[in-house]
């Protein structure tokens, strides 16, 4: 027996809409949690199978929110306006990553700055430079976006990492940023960007207490990130 194409076609309790109401969010797999954002499929396939082509292409939920409109949109089934209601979802995660930030958690190990910075980080298909003010008892008071740049590299001056330092009466800052390429390990410019804030911090009096490259993990990677503190790149 073929299987019901349309949402609207299925059982009651296999719509992910009534699932969802009925059993909670988590009931559903990503594909359908993403179908109820799509509505209704086209041309005979239903929102779920669009959810799951879009997973398959795409690799991952993560590749899914990284992905540009113009690349969801070559999906079949997938319209501007579907793209464009599932960029302001995942938007909206993001934001919610934002406001839990902001209940300021102490930031004093490499893997609680990973937490905080994945979703910040993880999703961009550039480099992205950010920094995140801290007060006296390593709490966040707020995180600045310094610059952007290539698929490999950003450019940044120190003038641009300390000024929201000062202006927000900073004690410390934690540098970080985001390889797209999904390997974090630290590049030259990496090195030498880090021991020039790091001096150019000591004279402002305000601390540099680490630099965290955001990657993804992999096969043979285990963490999605590299703390340059953990590295012993902090000296003099």
């Amino acid at each position: 027996m073929s299987q019901p194409s349309r949402i609207h076609d299925m059982a009651v309790a296999d719509r992910p809409r009534e699932r969802l109401a009925e059993r909670g969010p988590k009931s559903l797999n990503t594909a359908e949690l993403i179908a109820i954002l799509l509505r209704t499929g086209l041309q005979g396939a239903s929102a779920v199978e669009i959810g799951h082509h879009l997973i398959r292409k795409f690799g991952s939920l993560e590749g899914l929110a990284r992905a540009s409109l113009d690349q969801m949109v070559e999906v079949k089934g997938v319209g501007r306006d579907k793209a464009v209601t599932l960029k302001a979802a995942f938007e909206l995660a993001i934001r919610l990553s934002d406001e839990k930030r902001r209940e300021s958690p102490v930031l004093d190990t490499p893997a609680g700055l990973a937490a905080l910075l994945r979703d910040e980080l993880s999703m961009h298909d550039t480099e992205r430079f950010i920094v995140l003010l801290l007060d006296t008892r390593r709490r966040l008071l707020r995180v600045e976006e310094i610059g952007r740049g290539l698929v490999d590299s950003v450019l940044v001056h120190a003038r641009e990492v300390f000024r929201p330092a000062i202006l927000a009466n900073a004690h410390s800052v934690v540098l970080a940023h985001n390889h797209p390429g999904g390997d974090p390990t630290p590049s030259d410019a990496d090195l030498r960007i880090t021991r020039d804030l790091i001096r150019a911090g000591q004279l402002l009096k305000i601390e540099v207490v680490d630099h965290i490259i955001i990657g993804r993990r992999s096969g043979t990677r285990e963490k999605d990130y590299c703390s340059l503190r953990e590295l012993g790149q902090f000296y003099q």
